[in-house]
């Protein structure tokens, strides 16, 4: 299936899956995860790799978080798999993104 493809049904999944977004801007990391991450990562959707997975995350963490959030903000296409630009929730602000990566990194070292 082409890159093209499989954006654009892991976007009409994510859509149609959740419109909630967390709404305050200081929610913590655990509840922007659960209510707009847990989508694709809870489950691996479109190769997500999955909350608590270490193999999977350890190549990542050690890219720092700083680039995880810089790449869950502005999205990223790598070799097994893509990310909208904020999971496909435009709503959320940079320091939800940012939280939800924090709560990913410590639950999956």
């Amino acid at each position: 299936m082409s890159r093209f493809m499989s954006a654009a049904l892991c976007a009409l999944f994510v859509f149609s899956m959740t419109t909630a977004n967390a709404s305050a801007a200081d929610a913590p990391g655990k509840a922007v995860y659960d209510i707009n991450c847990s989508t694709c990562h809870k489950d691996g959707v479109m190769n997500a790799p999955k909350l608590g997975d270490k193999a999977a995350w350890a190549p990542r963490i050690k890219q720092g978080i700083a680039v995880l959030t810089k790449n869950s903000i502005t999205g990223f296409k790598g070799k097994v798999g893509m990310m909208m630009a904020k999971g496909g929730h435009p709503n959320l602000t940079d320091a939800q993104v940012k939280s939800a990566v924090e709560y990913i990194v410590l639950q999956s070292k």
